[in-house]
């Protein structure tokens, strides 16, 4: 999927999380077509981003506000840091807001129980990765940075959090740094060899904490 595709689908997920936000507010009814209608969104297309009002539900319901990118990278003056900025962004959200994504994430699976069919997911961090790698995809290519952008999708997150604190019995301190040196480990394999990256950048220069 190209990036502009994929801003697209980001724009009209968002729009529908929007206006299903407003109608919780009014305490309306909330259910797939009132929020396509309401949104000026086509139901064919609501339902391929929501099957399930429950799900539409919870993930409008998670009081979290998501910064803008180039609030998150304002600080980072190379695309290691940048990276870096955003896995722990998206960390920080999950450990702040930690019963309201374990929420969504059970109301998430059991959709999946329910269908076998797993409902699709916002993605915001895919973008930002993907925004964040742009000055070098030219350079990977572009199948190395979709993997490069899967396998950062995957070490931060809600998903991590719980592997890092249930399953590893890490404390947040502990999961934090193990997000940020993973996140390093897997830049530094994919742009070892890239002329964007050089030894000694931000991103190795930070503290050993990960803090």
């Amino acid at each position: 999927m190209s990036f502009e595709r994929h801003a697209q689908k980001s724009r009209t997920r968002e729009a529908l999380l929007a206006t299903a936000r407003r109608l919780l507010s009014e305490k309306a009814t909330l259910t797939i077509p009132a929020v396509a209608k309401a949104a000026n969104i086509s139901r064919a297309t609501a339902y391929r981003y929501f099957s399930d009002p429950s799900v539409l539900a919870a993930e409008a319901g998670l009081d979290v506000s998501v910064i803008p990118y180039e609030d998150i990278v304002r600080d980072c003056f190379s695309t290691q840091a940048r990276v870096r900025a955003v896995a722990l962004f998206f960390f920080d959200q999950a450990i702040e807001h930690e019963a309201e994504f374990r929420s969504f994430l059970s109301r998430w699976l059991e959709s999946w129980r329910l269908d076998h069919q797993a409902p699709t997911r916002g993605g915001r961090r895919i973008t930002m990765f993907r925004s964040a790698l742009q000055e070098v995809r030219h350079k990977i290519g572009d199948e190395a940075c979709e993997r490069l952008v899967r396998e950062l999708s995957v070490a931060t997150g809600t998903e991590a959090m719980i592997a890092l604190l249930d399953v590893a019995q890490a404390d947040p301190a502990t999961a934090r740094a193990t997000i940020a040196h993973m996140v390093e480990t897997l830049v530094v394999g994919t742009l070892g060899t890239a002329e964007d990256f050089e030894p000694g950048s931000d991103l190795m220069k930070h503290d050993p904490s990960g803090l």
